[in-house]
């Protein structure tokens, strides 16, 4: 029924996107009651299911969707339509329990963007826990990752954050959300320290967006200048939250940045370029959040806002139009202007990080419809 109404709000679009993700994809952990986690893919036998990699930071992106959807479930009192019926912020405590299980008993491993993007949607979690008693076990888990992601920051190569524990790779994927993540933690010069490198290390003169990293290859610093969707978003969140006019101000060149140099025209309407399956399933969803935070800003322009949110809108609004049917479970397409069925034919198995990002960008269209952001 979902499916087949074209007049469904912004709201109701996020709704049913996030339930086909979370029933689709989701599962208990080696059939343990009490545990969540997604799936690599579906469809997927049980022996597919425990032979599926790792992916930490895939995890932590759905615990970030589960929490927009519990904003927007508490504003609207829409219940979360997930598995068994919990709610969204429910849903996402289980699942935060689930990480530390199939992570061997930890919240870290050797990755400090994964672990940097787990901090985020557990600080958010953190948040919207409440009472002291609920958010006890999260901060204990935001202390061992603040601890690793600190211990990442140091003056070689100039500052910014290593990507791994073999520590030869300074890159945006670690500095940019450690960066956001040190904000929200009260750390703001920390922050402001990583945010400077980055912009005196990473920005791409001709178009102002950040590239990928700087390593040490043999004993010299060479600059790895591809630029990625997903790249820019944390990083935007990040000058947003730290303010002042010098961040406000790259803040409005990073959002016309992406807009001139990471989108794609469907007859004249500019939707944002997407990079395909696996890890790049999920960097436009990412990029899509921060940019929902930008057209709901305060402290940016009007102009910029409008453009923002025109991103978010068009994207979302392509990739609904775009989206097929299997049975009672919705599928969205890899690439916004191209359809589901074209990319994901009828029996073949469909990756978590596009659907994932799919339902990401669904809800920052629903936190700009209902901001009042004009998309226009």
């Amino acid at each position: 029924m979902l499916f087949e109404d074209p007049d469904m709000d912004a709201d109701a679009r996020a709704e049913a996107a996030g339930a086909a993700v979370s029933a689709a994809f989701g599962r208990q952990l080696a059939g343990l009651p009490g545990t969540h986690l997604a799936a690599t893919s579906r469809p997927a036998s049980r022996l597919q299911q425990l032979r599926q990699p790792w992916h930490y930071w895939w995890q932590a992106h759905y615990v970030d969707a589960l929490l927009d959807a519990a904003l927007r479930e508490r504003r609207t009192g829409t219940p979360f339509r997930g598995p068994d019926l919990p709610s969204a912020a429910d849903l996402a405590a289980t699942l935060v329990r689930t990480i530390g299980l199939r992570n061997r008993m930890r919240y870290t491993n050797r990755f400090y963007d994964d672990m940097a993007w787990l901090a985020l949607a557990v600080g958010r979690l953190n948040l919207l826990s409440g009472s002291r008693d609920r958010q006890r076990p999260y901060r204990k888990i935001l202390q061992a990752l603040n601890a690793a992601l600190v211990s990442a920051h140091t003056p070689e190569l100039g500052g910014g954050l290593y990507w791994n524990r073999d520590r030869t790779f300074k890159n945006t994927p670690a500095t940019g959300p450690a960066a956001l993540h040190f904000v929200r933690s009260g750390s703001r010069d920390r922050a402001q320290e990583l945010v400077d490198w980055l912009n005196a290390t990473l920005i791409d003169p001709q178009t102002g967006l950040y590239m990928d990293g700087v390593k040490m290859v043999g004993g010299h610093p060479q600059l790895e200048s591809r630029v990625f969707s997903y790249n820019q978003g944390p990083i935007l969140g990040a000058l947003l939250e730290l303010g002042g006019s010098a961040n406000l101000s790259r803040a409005t060149d990073l959002v016309n940045g992406v807009a001139a140099h990471l989108t794609d025209n469907d007859g004249g309407v500019r939707v944002l370029r997407t990079h395909g399956t696996g890890d790049g399933g999920l960097f436009t969803g990412i990029l899509a959040r921060y940019l929902a935070q930008a057209a709901v800003s305060p402290a940016l322009p009007e102009s910029d806002r409008r453009t923002a949110a025109a991103l978010v809108d068009a994207t979302a609004q392509a990739l609904w139009d775009g989206r097929s049917k299997r049975g009672d479970w919705l599928v969205f397409g890899i690439r916004p202007l191209e359809p589901a069925a074209a990319a994901y034919p009828g029996g073949s198995a469909v990756g978590l990080s596009t659907q994932l990002q799919a339902w990401m960008i669904l809800e920052a269209a629903a936190r700009v419809h209902r901001a009042g952001a004009d998309p226009g």
